[in-house]
């Protein structure tokens, strides 16, 4: 099933377990605060405004799709900038703790304003680089457009488990990007995405690496 339009990302939306008013509220405002910030800065393109439920909101809510509800967190976003997935992911599973990594001032000042006209008190930005954040064990980890999967893996299979579950949005080069990882056990697979005909998610668990190449933190 691909989504083609704002009406059928939507209908979809409203479809998910987690799909209530107040979630509708704190996505509505999300889509308000994103197009006034993106005068100010450049967030996301201006074309895609006008398929922002699609583009954005639905494209990052298809990964909750992957993660039960029952699972616990913490959810750990990299590279989250605009806010997707991580404030939509927020915004969803208020509950939550959502962790979101940014390193860039301006993209975390807005982060932190979003959250909190969101009233999402269990999400929290941790402005710094990935390299250095705290290692802890997560339950989730996202990262939409963060880097190419091998840098990406050696980055933060640190906060890795074995019942971590890995959700990357690769666009075009899903496919790609995992027929040519090596060095690493695990048990990826690429995904359709629900919002774009030719891209794909990369979905699954991570094992480690391999031996002679080294070892997890």
């Amino acid at each position: 099933m691909i989504l083609r339009d704002e009406a059928e990302a939507r209908a979809w939306l409203m479809a998910l377990p987690e799909w209530n008013a107040a979630a509708a509220e704190r996505l509505e405002l999300l889509v308000r605060l994103l197009a006034e910030e993106n005068q100010v800065q450049n967030l996301v393109s201006a074309a895609s405004l006008d398929e922002v439920w699609r583009r954005h909101i639905t494209d990052s809510a298809q990964l909750l799709t992957h993660v039960p509800r029952e699972t616990g967190l913490p959810w750990l976003d990299l590279g989250t900038g605009a806010g997707f997935p991580g404030l939509v992911i927020a915004a969803l599973r208020p509950e939550a703790e959502v962790l979101m990594v940014e390193s860039r001032a301006r993209r975390i000042d807005w982060l932190e304003r979003a959250r909190i006209a969101m009233g999402l008190d269990h999400a929290h930005v941790i402005g710094a680089r990935l390299e250095h954040v705290p290692t802890r064990p997560v339950r989730a980890i996202s990262a939409r457009a963060f880097a190419p999967l091998p840098r990406l893996l050696d980055l933060s299979a640190r906060f890795s488990t074995a019942d971590t579950i890995w959700l990357l949005p690769k666009g075009r080069s899903a496919a790609q990007e995992l027929s040519e990882l090596r060095g690493w056990r695990h048990m990826f697979h690429v995904e359709q995405s629900l919002t774009d005909a030719d891209a794909g998610v990369i979905l699954g668990t991570l094992g480690g690496k391999l031996a002679g190449k080294g070892k997890l933190p």
